[in-house]
């Protein structure tokens, strides 16, 4: 199993959810973890904080736009593990969730989400305790608490995929620049191309932070764009789908 992790550090608080989200995979797990900084030069920040387990990459990048779903593809690429976990730096999940989800890789699925939807916001006020005792049981005490900003059908932020069949379904699709629902089209074309999905029960904790021009819509044109995207994916059919992957590819 590879974690993979695109980041761009844009405030301290992102940088401590990032670090709080490795250590809370170090802490339950001995794994790869691949860490991607795209910034418009290394300031050698992000190396010293993290363990010398994980694997940094760094690539120069002046856009003010972080093209995610292109750096998300360079790291599936790069990954040599059968199995691969996109997660967001933000991103805290339980221990008994990440090993349903990654059994079931295990014994056949080709997706799998380790969480069922309830993707929670903590708050910065819980984000802040949760900094200090860095408790999944303080998170799960208190999830009442915490919003749950996109719903409970939630599909982004985490998730395990079959790496080959992952690439044969074409990734992530890097038609979306910028902020959008990458995440959303993606879990639409693996279900019309028929691939085996499972998503674990239990909750997704979101640590809380600014957002800032990465983390909303740039326009409403590119609100339009990308919304069309999904659209088209979810009424293509699986040949179609397919014709687009290769030519792609």
């Amino acid at each position: 199993m590879t974690f993979i992790i695109p980041v761009r550090i844009d405030s301290i608080v992102r940088l401590e959810n990032l670090i709080l989200s490795v250590q809370s995979l170090l802490k339950n797990f001995d794994t790869h973890i691949m860490v991607l900084e795209a910034a418009s030069y290394p300031n050698g920040i992000i190396p010293k904080q993290l363990s010398n387990k994980v694997e940094y990459l760094f690539l120069e990048d002046g856009d003010s736009v972080f093209y995610k779903t292109k750096y998300l593809n360079i790291m599936t690429r790069r990954a040599c593990t059968p199995f691969i976990g996109i997660w967001d730096a933000d991103v805290i999940i339980p221990q008994k969730q990440i090993m349903d989800s990654i059994e079931k890789l295990r014994q056949g699925f080709d997706v799998a989400y380790p969480y069922d939807g309830h993707f929670y916001d903590t708050s910065f006020v819980i984000r802040e305790l949760y900094v200090q005792n860095k408790s999944i049981q303080f998170l799960l005490r208190n999830k009442d608490k915490m919003g749950l900003i996109y719903g409970d059908k939630m599909i982004g932020g985490a998730i395990f995929v079959n790496r080959e069949t992952y690439i044969k379904a074409g990734m992530v699709s890097e038609k979306f620049y910028g902020w959008g629902p990458e995440d959303f089209e993606l879990h639409e074309r693996l279900k019309i191309l028929g691939l085996k999905i499972h998503r674990s029960e239990g909750p997704l904790f979101h640590l809380s932070h600014n957002r800032g021009s990465n983390s909303v819509f740039r326009s409403m044109e590119q609100a339009k764009n990308t919304n069309k995207e999904r659209i088209t994916t979810m009424l293509s059919s699986k040949i179609e789908l397919l014709s687009d992957i290769k030519h792609e590819i």
